[in-house]
């Protein structure tokens, strides 16, 4: 089933999913702690390791800009990590480079495509009052926070003025 759609766009800041990032990569979050604790926790916290496995998005992307990214992916979807990315059985961690899950195949085939009507089509609109935002494809664009995208309806207005001008009645 298609039930992912991403979009490459950089600066996406959305703080979604990161207690996972954090569990998966032994960094689990504490807010009850003294301002000493917080600084020794930082210089005892291990390092994120650099991306694998990275097919569609830039391989030299930074870490904190990776994680930006796939924090808005799961935001605009209203998905955890785990719809893409596979969790190891054995150890309980996300394997964040498997190709174990089918969606994950579903966003790469999502960003190229996302990556494309913005590069291919959007960036033809010429439309002055447009902002570059009004002019971007985004994953939120078609799920709205939903993990399958919501058929479009008509709204009942719009299909009673189409229903005048089939009739060849002009609109009220």
């Amino acid at each position: 089933m298609l039930r992912t759609l991403t979009a490459l766009t950089a600066g996406v800041s959305l703080f979604v999913g990161s207690s996972l990032f954090a569990r998966a990569f032994g960094q689990e979050r504490s807010t009850d702690i003294s301002p000493q604790q917080k600084l020794t926790q930082r210089r005892t916290r291990r390092s994120i390791p650099r991306p694998t496995n990275l097919q569609v998005l830039p391989k030299d992307i930074a870490v904190p800009d990776l994680l930006a990214l796939m924090r808005g992916y799961t935001a605009a979807l209203g998905v955890e990590c785990e719809l893409c990315h596979a969790v190891d059985p054995k150890t309980n961690k996300t394997n964040f480079a498997s190709d174990a899950e089918p969606d994950k195949a579903i966003a790469r085939i999502m960003i190229t495509m996302t990556k494309e009507i913005n590069s291919k089509y959007l960036s033809q609109v010429n439309d002055p009052d447009a902002t570059p935002a009004d002019k971007t494809v985004t994953c939120g664009t078609c799920h709205r926070g939903n993990s399958m995208p919501m058929p479009f309806a008509a709204s009942k207005s719009h299909a009673h003025h189409e229903a005048k001008e089939d009739s060849g009645k002009k609109p009220d």
